[in-house]
């Protein structure tokens, strides 16, 4: 069994006693932390993805300690100018080892052969449904929507204008004006 939880602005694919390495939480070695911002479940019959989130799925970890990583070096350099400036960063990670996957288990529920039915979708406080099928005529098939003459833009009447002067050298067939005279 996986899931993909979401914490410190990135995603992580996790599966039960995983060690993993994320952002700074303010917990204590030994706390237990509950994550409900899961983005997906999977397991062997299949996998459940969430809109944005899997409703009632969570994943349970425990924190192992409290970390830094390696130093990631910072070297600022102006050339030609003697000038040079170096920093060191380590970012503060929490240690978390976890423990359950719960939730999504609807899937898991339906009997071997069948497919299970799935959960609607909640987008907010509202459910989203299948989108509705376009009107069919007597004929069977679907209307075809009328274009008017005012919803497309008129090509016609820009080229019917009036034409360009014509240029030296030009015949009045390339400009679709009349010749210029005396002129070669």
């Amino acid at each position: 069994m996986f899931a993909v939880i979401r914490t410190g602005g990135k995603q992580y694919r996790v599966t039960p006693n995983a060690v993993l390495k994320v952002e700074k939480l303010p917990a204590e070695p030994g706390a237990t932390i509950t994550f409900t911002d899961v983005l997906a479940v999977g397991d062997a019959s299949g996998t459940t993805l969430g809109a944005p989130v899997v409703a009632g799925a969570s994943v349970t970890a425990t924190v192992l300690a409290q970390d830094r990583l390696d130093k990631v070096i910072i070297l600022k350099k102006r050339r030609r100018q003697n000038s040079r400036r170096k920093n060191g960063h380590r970012q503060h990670v929490t240690v978390l080892r976890i423990a359950d996957i719960s939730g999504g288990a609807e899937r898991a529920a339906a009997p071997a052969g069948e497919i299970a039915a799935e959960p609607a979708l909640t987008l907010g406080s509202e459910t989203a449904t299948e989108p509705t099928p376009a009107p069919v005529d007597e004929s069977g098939s679907a209307p075809a929507e009328v274009v008017t003459a005012e919803a497309v833009p008129s090509v016609a009447s820009e080229v019917d204008a009036e034409p360009r002067p014509a240029v030296a050298g030009e015949t009045a067939d390339e400009s679709g004006s009349a010749p210029i005279e005396g002129v070669e």
